[in-house]
């Protein structure tokens, strides 16, 4: 277990994504692992971030530990959440994994100059798109040591 992370608690994971199959594959990606998730899943950039300010409907949102961020999303673009999320002095220490289909090396440039965490494509084939969803869920929960909450 992670040093900042408690025992037995569940671990807030926070998906910014507006492709329901996506959100259907990372579900599935992390029902099967031995750590203790929970997905929240929000569709767009406002609500994502009504989320992590209590805003209502989320008075009683979890702090998440981790955020997966689309770049491509309706109301508000992933960029301009991670903009917020990384001058926010209260959430830029949550961790920010870009998880976006674009791989265009002006997004990639752009998202790390916003601070993301790290930045991961999204593959097309099943298979990689679950090892890619455990792949990081592996690192960020279980090897990273994460701030607390």
């Amino acid at each position: 277990m992670t040093a900042g992370i408690e025992a037995f608690r569940a671990l807030e994971i926070l998906m910014v994504e507006d492709n329901p199959g996506d959100v259907r594959l990372t579900r599935e990606a992390l029902k099967g692992d031995k750590l203790l998730t929970r997905l929240h899943v929000v569709t767009d950039g406002v609500a994502a971030l009504d989320f992590l300010y209590k805003r209502p409907p989320y008075q009683d949102a979890p702090r998440p530990d981790l955020i997966l961020l689309d770049l491509n999303l309706p109301k508000m673009d992933g960029r301009e959440v991670l903009s917020i999320i990384k001058s926010d002095g209260a959430l830029k220490l949550i961790p920010v994994v870009v998880l976006t289909t674009s791989q265009a090396e002006e997004d990639v440039l752009r998202a790390y100059r916003l601070n993301a965490n790290c930045y991961v494509a999204k593959p097309v084939d099943l298979y990689q798109f679950n090892r890619i969803v455990q792949s990081i869920e592996d690192f960020w929960l279980t090897v990273v040591n994460l701030p607390p909450r």
